[in-house]
């Protein structure tokens, strides 16, 4: 059985961020009990946490997880703002929005968060469903560079990125800046709706700061047990 993991502080290092991509609390509480002392990041997105609200979360940080809350925030600044400090209240370690809400959304958010203190805040550039245009990949690509630079300027403590962005973030970012890559699976594995995938193995030779598993981990495909050993050893990938 793999050891516990610690993300962020083992810089350089991908840390496996387990979704809990379920539509019930007792589905959740079945892969928590399931994962214990193996993993240590669960993210609560919006399906789990739009069945279960704040229990979600709870749950969770009962067993000692932490919660990266996944509900990639879209609004007006002061009602980001106040889902900012609400979140803080619960306890949740990382927070994400989406940074297409623009600047005074992601600048209101910033200051809540530091207000609240605890609490990173992740701005998602693009979602990894979202196609590359044939021969526009480089632009695109520029693109999320782009609003990971101006999010770090803003206060942002990392970002949701493809994989393939990596890099460029990293080069545009100041140390510390953290990447957070979903869309991560093992070779041979269906894309389903993902559009920019890459294996566990990639994402932390790019240095992604954290690598997400859904359907790796929590899929029928794989157990539990044998998913987390595809995901950790990144040489059999």
């Amino acid at each position: 059985m793999p050891q516990a993991w610690r993300w962020p502080e083992r810089a350089g290092v991908a840390e496996l961020v387990v979704a809990l991509d379920v539509p019930e609390l007792s589905r959740a509480r079945a892969l928590l009990d399931r994962l214990a002392g193996v993993v240590t990041h669960f993210k609560v997105g919006l399906e789990l946490f739009t069945a279960a609200g704040p229990q979600a979360v709870a749950l969770v940080r009962e067993r000692g997880g932490t919660v990266v809350l996944d509900l990639k925030l879209h609004d007006i600044p002061h009602t980001v703002a106040g889902a900012v400090r609400a979140a803080a209240r619960l306890g949740v370690s990382y927070l994400t929005m989406h940074l297409a809400g623009g600047e005074a959304m992601v600048r209101a958010a910033v200051a809540a968060a530091g207000e609240a203190g605890g609490m990173r805040l992740l701005g998602v550039t693009r979602l990894t469903s979202e196609p590359l245009p044939r021969g526009q990949e480089g632009e695109y690509d520029r693109r999320a560079q782009e609003a990971a630079r101006r999010a770090a300027a803003l206060g942002v403590d990392g970002v949701v990125v493809a994989v393939r962005e990596v890099g460029l973030v990293r080069a545009a970012c100041p140390a510390g800046f953290l990447t957070l890559t979903p869309g991560v699976r093992p070779r041979g594995w269906a894309a389903e709706d993902q559009q920019r995938v890459a294996t566990p193995a990639e994402a932390a030779q790019a240095g992604a700061a954290g690598v997400g598993a859904g359907a790796t981990v929590t899929g029928a495909r794989f157990s539990v047990e044998v998913g987390l050993d595809v995901v950790v050893d990144g040489t059999a990938l």
